[in-house]
Protein backbone atom coordinates (compact mmCIF):
# COMPACT_ATOMS: atom_id res chain seq x y z
CA UNK A 1 0.00 0.00 0.00
CA UNK A 2 3.12 2.30 0.83
CA UNK A 3 3.72 1.81 -2.56
CA UNK A 4 -0.02 2.82 -4.19
CA UNK A 5 -0.14 5.74 -2.00
CA UNK A 6 3.38 6.94 -3.23
CA UNK A 7 1.77 6.47 -6.95
CA UNK A 8 -1.11 8.43 -6.16
CA UNK A 9 0.67 11.14 -4.94
CA UNK A 10 2.43 11.64 -8.10
CA UNK A 11 -0.62 11.07 -10.49
CA UNK A 12 -2.36 14.07 -8.54
CA UNK A 13 0.38 16.59 -8.36
CA UNK A 14 0.46 15.90 -12.21
CA UNK A 15 -2.98 16.40 -12.63
CA UNK A 16 -3.21 19.59 -10.44
CA UNK A 17 -0.17 21.33 -12.41
CA UNK A 18 -1.70 20.20 -15.62
CA UNK A 19 -5.42 21.89 -15.24
CA UNK A 20 -5.27 25.23 -17.12
CA UNK A 21 -8.64 26.84 -15.30
CA UNK A 22 -10.82 26.39 -12.70
CA UNK A 23 -13.31 24.01 -14.49
CA UNK A 24 -10.19 21.57 -15.46
CA UNK A 25 -9.13 21.93 -11.08
CA UNK A 26 -12.38 20.85 -10.34
CA UNK A 27 -12.84 18.03 -12.36
CA UNK A 28 -9.46 17.06 -10.45
CA UNK A 29 -10.86 17.43 -7.16
CA UNK A 30 -14.40 15.22 -8.16
CA UNK A 31 -11.88 12.37 -9.56
CA UNK A 32 -9.39 12.24 -7.05
CA UNK A 33 -11.14 14.28 -4.01
CA UNK A 34 -14.45 13.38 -3.93
CA UNK A 35 -16.99 10.90 -2.26
CA UNK A 36 -15.99 8.32 -4.80
CA UNK A 37 -12.53 9.58 -5.96
CA UNK A 38 -9.39 7.49 -6.17
CA UNK A 39 -8.14 8.90 -2.77
CA UNK A 40 -10.71 7.89 -0.71
CA UNK A 41 -11.35 4.37 -1.75
CA UNK A 42 -7.62 3.78 -1.49
CA UNK A 43 -7.59 5.15 2.10
CA UNK A 44 -10.31 3.11 3.16
CA UNK A 45 -8.40 -0.07 2.59
CA UNK A 46 -6.16 0.72 5.91
CA UNK A 47 -8.70 -1.02 7.58
CA UNK A 48 -7.89 -4.08 6.12
CA UNK A 49 -3.80 -3.83 7.16
CA UNK A 50 -2.40 -5.36 10.23
CA UNK A 51 -1.09 -4.14 13.13
CA UNK A 52 2.12 -3.74 12.36
CA UNK A 53 1.41 -2.08 8.57
CA UNK A 54 -0.83 1.00 9.87
CA UNK A 55 1.71 2.91 11.81
CA UNK A 56 4.05 3.76 8.61
CA UNK A 57 1.06 3.41 6.08
CA UNK A 58 -0.46 5.88 8.19
CA UNK A 59 1.96 8.33 8.56
CA UNK A 60 2.60 8.24 4.47
CA UNK A 61 -1.06 8.69 3.95
CA UNK A 62 -1.61 11.75 5.99
CA UNK A 63 1.57 13.37 4.64
CA UNK A 64 -0.02 12.66 1.17
CA UNK A 65 -3.17 14.31 1.89
CA UNK A 66 -1.35 17.56 3.40
CA UNK A 67 1.03 17.37 0.40
CA UNK A 68 -1.98 16.97 -2.63
CA UNK A 69 -4.24 19.50 -0.56
CA UNK A 70 -1.94 22.42 -0.13
CA UNK A 71 -0.77 21.96 -3.96
CA UNK A 72 -4.69 22.76 -4.76
CA UNK A 73 -5.54 25.23 -2.47
CA UNK A 74 -2.18 27.19 -4.07
CA UNK A 75 -3.41 26.24 -7.76
CA UNK A 76 -6.99 27.48 -7.06
CA UNK A 77 -5.61 30.83 -5.20
CA UNK A 78 -3.80 31.17 -8.79
CA UNK A 79 -6.74 30.54 -10.98
CA UNK A 80 -9.53 32.38 -8.99
CA UNK A 81 -7.53 35.48 -9.34
CA UNK A 82 -9.04 38.32 -11.82
CA UNK A 83 -6.83 37.95 -15.29
CA UNK A 84 -5.94 41.62 -16.69
CA UNK A 85 -7.25 42.24 -19.89
CA UNK A 86 -3.99 43.77 -21.52
CA UNK A 87 -5.63 43.90 -25.28
CA UNK A 88 -6.39 47.36 -24.85
CA UNK A 89 -2.93 48.18 -24.07
CA UNK A 90 0.15 48.44 -26.22
CA UNK A 91 2.60 46.34 -24.86
CA UNK A 92 5.25 47.81 -27.19
CA UNK A 93 5.31 50.73 -25.98
CA UNK A 94 8.43 51.56 -23.72
CA UNK A 95 7.89 51.92 -19.80
CA UNK A 96 7.63 55.54 -18.16
CA UNK A 97 10.46 56.16 -15.77
CA UNK A 98 9.98 56.86 -12.36
CA UNK A 99 11.57 60.21 -11.21
CA UNK A 100 14.05 59.19 -8.81
CA UNK A 101 14.53 62.01 -5.42
CA UNK A 102 17.48 63.55 -4.23
CA UNK A 103 19.23 65.11 -1.27
CA UNK A 104 17.84 68.50 -0.08
CA UNK A 105 20.68 70.63 -1.08
CA UNK A 106 21.56 71.69 2.00
CA UNK A 107 21.79 67.87 3.25
CA UNK A 108 24.10 67.35 -0.01
CA UNK A 109 26.63 70.44 1.21
CA UNK A 110 26.34 69.10 5.26
CA UNK A 111 27.66 65.48 3.69
CA UNK A 112 30.18 66.79 1.37
CA UNK A 113 31.81 69.34 4.22
CA UNK A 114 31.51 66.61 6.69
CA UNK A 115 33.01 64.10 4.10
CA UNK A 116 36.53 66.44 3.90
CA UNK A 117 36.66 66.88 7.74
CA UNK A 118 36.00 62.83 8.28
CA UNK A 119 39.46 62.55 5.78
CA UNK A 120 41.24 64.92 8.03
CA UNK A 121 40.27 63.34 11.03
CA UNK A 122 37.22 64.68 12.79
CA UNK A 123 34.36 62.89 14.29
CA UNK A 124 30.63 63.79 14.10
CA UNK A 125 29.09 65.29 17.13
CA UNK A 126 25.67 65.99 17.44
CA UNK A 127 23.00 67.54 20.29
CA UNK A 128 19.89 69.28 21.29
CA UNK A 129 17.97 71.30 19.77
CA UNK A 130 16.14 72.71 22.04
CA UNK A 131 19.51 74.34 24.85
CA UNK A 132 19.80 75.48 28.08
CA UNK A 133 21.53 78.91 28.88
CA UNK A 134 25.03 77.74 30.22
CA UNK A 135 26.01 75.50 27.43
CA UNK A 136 24.15 78.27 24.63
CA UNK A 137 26.51 81.21 26.33
CA UNK A 138 27.53 81.13 30.04
CA UNK A 139 30.05 77.79 29.06
CA UNK A 140 31.24 79.86 26.11
CA UNK A 141 32.53 82.58 27.72
CA UNK A 142 29.37 85.31 27.05
CA UNK A 143 28.61 87.12 29.76
CA UNK A 144 25.02 87.98 30.65
CA UNK A 145 24.40 90.97 29.38
CA UNK A 146 25.89 90.49 25.76
CA UNK A 147 23.06 91.28 22.98
CA UNK A 148 22.69 87.77 22.10
CA UNK A 149 20.74 86.69 25.00
CA UNK A 150 18.31 89.39 25.16
CA UNK A 151 14.70 88.11 23.97
CA UNK A 152 14.78 90.21 20.84
CA UNK A 153 17.80 87.90 19.26
CA UNK A 154 17.17 84.09 21.23
CA UNK A 155 14.16 82.00 21.33
CA UNK A 156 13.97 81.78 24.72
CA UNK A 157 11.19 78.76 25.84
CA UNK A 158 10.35 79.31 29.36
CA UNK A 159 11.73 82.19 31.58
CA UNK A 160 11.74 80.16 34.44
CA UNK A 161 15.21 78.59 35.55
CA UNK A 162 15.74 75.24 35.00
CA UNK A 163 16.11 72.85 38.91
CA UNK A 164 19.82 72.58 37.83
CA UNK A 165 21.22 75.24 38.05
CA UNK A 166 21.49 75.60 33.82
CA UNK A 167 19.54 78.81 33.39
CA UNK A 168 16.64 78.59 30.84
CA UNK A 169 15.94 76.39 28.02
CA UNK A 170 15.83 77.62 24.19
CA UNK A 171 16.04 77.14 20.81
CA UNK A 172 20.27 76.87 20.77
CA UNK A 173 21.48 80.11 17.94
CA UNK A 174 24.66 77.99 17.25
CA UNK A 175 26.19 74.18 17.27
CA UNK A 176 29.09 75.56 19.75
CA UNK A 177 27.58 74.02 22.79
CA UNK A 178 27.60 70.73 21.13
CA UNK A 179 31.45 71.42 21.58
CA UNK A 180 30.78 72.03 25.22
CA UNK A 181 28.85 69.00 25.42
CA UNK A 182 31.32 66.69 24.27
CA UNK A 183 34.54 68.18 25.99
CA UNK A 184 32.42 68.23 29.74
CA UNK A 185 32.34 63.88 28.85
CA UNK A 186 35.62 63.47 26.72
CA UNK A 187 39.45 64.37 28.15
CA UNK A 188 41.52 65.68 25.42
CA UNK A 189 42.33 64.88 22.59
CA UNK A 190 39.01 66.10 20.93
CA UNK A 191 38.64 66.57 17.91
CA UNK A 192 35.13 67.09 16.56
CA UNK A 193 32.43 68.70 13.87
CA UNK A 194 29.06 69.27 15.10
CA UNK A 195 26.71 70.03 12.08
CA UNK A 196 23.30 70.96 13.03
CA UNK A 197 20.09 73.45 13.06
CA UNK A 198 20.39 76.85 14.86
CA UNK A 199 17.58 79.64 15.76
CA UNK A 200 17.99 83.20 15.69
CA UNK A 201 14.74 85.90 15.58
CA UNK A 202 16.30 87.76 12.27
CA UNK A 203 14.34 89.47 9.73
CA UNK A 204 13.98 87.30 7.01
CA UNK A 205 15.40 88.35 4.14
CA UNK A 206 17.44 87.09 0.67
CA UNK A 207 20.56 86.23 2.94
CA UNK A 208 18.87 85.47 6.61
CA UNK A 209 16.47 83.15 8.51
CA UNK A 210 15.05 82.55 11.70
CA UNK A 211 16.10 78.81 11.01
CA UNK A 212 19.64 77.62 9.52
CA UNK A 213 22.45 75.42 9.84
CA UNK A 214 26.11 75.58 11.06
CA UNK A 215 28.84 73.38 10.92
CA UNK A 216 31.36 73.88 14.01
CA UNK A 217 34.56 71.92 14.83
CA UNK A 218 36.92 71.44 17.49
CA UNK A 219 40.09 70.48 17.97
CA UNK A 220 42.00 70.55 21.61
CA UNK A 221 45.35 68.33 22.48
CA UNK A 222 48.47 69.97 23.58
CA UNK A 223 50.36 72.24 21.61
CA UNK A 224 47.98 72.94 19.08
CA UNK A 225 48.66 76.26 17.03
CA UNK A 226 47.56 79.17 15.34
CA UNK A 227 49.54 77.57 12.44
CA UNK A 228 47.50 74.00 12.81
CA UNK A 229 44.06 76.43 12.90
CA UNK A 230 45.10 78.24 9.66
CA UNK A 231 47.06 74.93 7.92
CA UNK A 232 43.46 72.73 8.30
CA UNK A 233 41.20 75.76 7.17
CA UNK A 234 42.70 76.46 4.25
CA UNK A 235 43.06 72.74 3.46
CA UNK A 236 39.42 72.40 3.58
CA UNK A 237 38.57 75.05 1.65
CA UNK A 238 40.51 74.36 -0.89
CA UNK A 239 39.38 70.84 -1.02
CA UNK A 240 35.14 72.47 -0.90
CA UNK A 241 35.81 75.43 -3.30
CA UNK A 242 38.61 74.26 -5.50
CA UNK A 243 43.03 74.26 -5.49
CA UNK A 244 42.94 77.98 -6.90
CA UNK A 245 40.95 79.17 -3.08
CA UNK A 246 42.72 81.77 -1.65
CA UNK A 247 41.65 81.92 2.32
CA UNK A 248 42.98 84.95 4.62
CA UNK A 249 42.03 85.87 8.28
CA UNK A 250 40.90 89.20 9.64
CA UNK A 251 41.42 90.02 13.51
CA UNK A 252 37.70 89.89 14.79
CA UNK A 253 36.24 89.12 18.27
CA UNK A 254 34.83 86.33 19.79
CA UNK A 255 33.64 85.67 23.38
CA UNK A 256 34.70 82.26 23.26
CA UNK A 257 37.82 82.17 21.65
CA UNK A 258 41.16 84.32 21.62
CA UNK A 259 42.68 85.18 19.16
CA UNK A 260 39.42 85.33 16.85
CA UNK A 261 39.53 86.10 13.00
CA UNK A 262 37.11 85.89 10.26
CA UNK A 263 37.96 83.96 7.47
CA UNK A 264 37.47 84.97 3.85
CA UNK A 265 37.96 83.51 0.47
CA UNK A 266 38.44 84.63 -3.18
CA UNK A 267 38.77 82.64 -6.79
CA UNK A 268 40.95 83.99 -9.40
CA UNK A 269 39.27 85.87 -12.25
CA UNK A 270 35.99 85.44 -10.58
CA UNK A 271 33.99 87.84 -8.57
CA UNK A 272 31.15 86.72 -6.07
CA UNK A 273 28.72 89.24 -5.03
CA UNK A 274 31.03 91.78 -7.36
CA UNK A 275 33.89 91.62 -4.64
CA UNK A 276 36.96 89.89 -4.59
CA UNK A 277 36.97 88.63 -1.14
CA UNK A 278 33.71 86.86 0.48
CA UNK A 279 33.35 86.36 4.44
CA UNK A 280 32.74 82.44 4.05
CA UNK A 281 33.69 81.19 8.45
CA UNK A 282 34.93 82.23 11.75
CA UNK A 283 37.59 80.94 13.68
CA UNK A 284 40.41 81.01 16.40
CA UNK A 285 42.14 80.08 19.53
CA UNK A 286 39.51 78.25 22.43
CA UNK A 287 39.84 80.58 25.12
CA UNK A 288 40.94 79.62 28.33
CA UNK A 289 38.07 80.39 30.31
CA UNK A 290 35.77 78.07 28.10
CA UNK A 291 38.25 75.36 29.29
CA UNK A 292 37.92 75.87 32.72
CA UNK A 293 34.21 75.85 32.41
CA UNK A 294 34.77 72.58 31.06
CA UNK A 295 36.84 71.01 33.70
CA UNK A 296 39.95 71.06 31.47
CA UNK A 297 43.60 72.65 32.69
CA UNK A 298 43.63 76.37 31.07
CA UNK A 299 47.30 75.59 31.17
CA UNK A 300 47.98 72.28 29.66
CA UNK A 301 44.96 72.31 27.20
CA UNK A 302 45.16 74.35 23.66
CA UNK A 303 42.71 74.16 20.26
CA UNK A 304 40.87 76.27 17.67
CA UNK A 305 37.44 76.15 16.95
CA UNK A 306 35.56 77.12 13.57
CA UNK A 307 32.24 78.04 12.42
CA UNK A 308 30.27 78.39 9.11
CA UNK A 309 27.04 78.61 7.80
CA UNK A 310 25.30 75.92 5.90
CA UNK A 311 23.42 77.64 3.82
CA UNK A 312 25.73 80.74 2.92
CA UNK A 313 27.89 78.01 1.27
CA UNK A 314 24.91 75.93 -0.35
CA UNK A 315 24.32 78.95 -1.77
CA UNK A 316 28.03 79.79 -3.23
CA UNK A 317 28.23 76.38 -4.51
CA UNK A 318 25.23 76.48 -6.54
CA UNK A 319 24.99 79.85 -7.45
CA UNK A 320 21.86 80.20 -5.15
CA UNK A 321 20.47 84.03 -4.86
CA UNK A 322 17.99 83.85 -2.20
CA UNK A 323 18.32 81.64 0.86
CA UNK A 324 15.02 81.68 1.30
CA UNK A 325 14.66 78.91 -1.87
CA UNK A 326 15.62 76.47 0.39
CA UNK A 327 12.81 76.35 2.40
CA UNK A 328 9.93 76.72 -0.37
CA UNK A 329 9.40 73.40 -0.88
CA UNK A 330 9.42 74.29 -4.72
CA UNK A 331 9.95 71.09 -6.93
CA UNK A 332 11.07 73.00 -9.87
CA UNK A 333 13.87 74.38 -7.75
CA UNK A 334 14.46 71.35 -5.89
CA UNK A 335 15.36 69.10 -8.82
CA UNK A 336 18.46 71.05 -10.31
CA UNK A 337 19.85 69.49 -7.45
Amino acid sequence: MLSELENIRTEILTAIDSAQNAAALEEVRIQYFGRNGSLPRLLEGMKNLSKEERPAVGKLANEVKTSVTERFDTKKSLLDKPRRDYSAFDVTLPGRPRNLGAGHPITQTIERITSIFKRMGFALADGPDIEQEFFNFDALNTPADHPARNEQDTFFIDSQETPDGHGRFLLRSQTSPVQIRVMRGQKPPVRIIAPGACFRRDNPDATHALMFHQMEGLYVDENVSLADLKGTMELFFRELLGPDTKVRFRPHFFPFTEPSFEIDFSQPGKLIRGREWLEIAGCGMVNPNVFAQVGYDPDAATGFAFGMGVERIAMMLYGVSDIRHFTDNDVRFLAQF
